[in-house]
């Protein structure tokens, strides 16, 4: 799944693809945010990880959960 990250006062958004389903990112985010967490950590498809201040939250867009095909299939 596709998720883009909007952070105030950042010119760019943070794009990343994650093997997490949208309901397990709502529920991180939303928690996060009720608990008053000073940051969210995201992990990637690669292995990469991901620390986004909760304080400079913009938006934050969840893509669909299906993965893009790619080239020619049967």
């Amino acid at each position: 799944m596709e998720i883009r990250i909007g952070i105030i006062n950042t010119g760019r958004e943070l794009s990343f693809e994650t093997a997490s389903s949208a309901d397990e990112v709502r529920t991180q985010v939303s928690s996060a945010l009720e608990q008053n967490t000073s940051h969210l950590s995201f992990a990637d498809v690669k292995g990469n990880s991901y620390l986004v201040p909760t304080a400079n939250l913009a938006y934050i867009e969840l893509g669909t959960e299906e993965s893009r095909r790619v080239g020619f299939f049967a």
